[in-house]
């Protein structure tokens, strides 16, 4: 998936580039974050596994608890302070996936 995301968006990013408009740009590279991390959220599919990813990757339990309490309610929680944490933008920046808003 993040294949296919890198080559679009670089493609997008140089075809658009002379918009100047960097607060478009910003605005899309945090709705992309978000829908990333919905995604990540849906392969996880349970509360134990939300539970679980969030905990091994160094957020504190009960706000994995409370994230993993509302697992199924995938684009609300993306939001949730504790997937931001959890999922950082340098996670996304290792992955590949570039930023619009440079």
């Amino acid at each position: 998936m993040f294949a296919g995301l890198r080559s679009y968006l670089t493609g997008w990013k140089a075809y658009f580039r002379l918009a100047e408009s960097p607060s478009v740009f910003k605005s899309l590279d945090e709705w992309i974050r978000h829908r990333l991390r919905a995604v990540e959220l849906k392969q996880w599919r349970r509360g134990t596994t939300v539970y679980h990813e969030l905990r091994a990757r160094g957020v504190f339990e009960l706000v994995s608890r409370g994230a993993a309490a509302q697992a199924r309610c995938w684009w609300r929680i993306a939001a949730h302070k504790a997937l931001h944490a959890a999922l950082p933008m340098s996670y996304y920046d290792r992955m590949g996936v570039p930023i619009l808003a440079d």
